[in-house]
């Protein structure tokens, strides 16, 4: 991973009750530790897709700052 990105999955997953969630977006180091938190919230849910995304900081040289956190924040939403 390039400094100053971070990676962003798109989830659509199906419950263990079987009702289908779409639009699931979580943060990670990469897929596994983004699928990891997934099943940590959803507990036996079966993933039927994960769209990578990278999403660029804005802070300068890499590093984050306020206003980089608040637009993750909402952005997540």
């Amino acid at each position: 991973m390039l400094a100053g990105t971070i990676s962003k999955y798109l989830f659509r997953i199906r419950t263990r009750n079987g009702v289908i969630v779409e639009h699931l977006s979580f943060y990670g180091r990469d897929e596994t530790e983004a699928r990891r938190k997934v099943a940590q919230i959803y507990n036996h849910c079966e993933v039927l897709e994960c769209v990578p995304h990278q999403v660029t900081m804005n802070g300068r040289l890499g590093t984050v700052n306020y206003e980089d956190v608040v637009d993750l924040i909402s952005a997540s939403s």
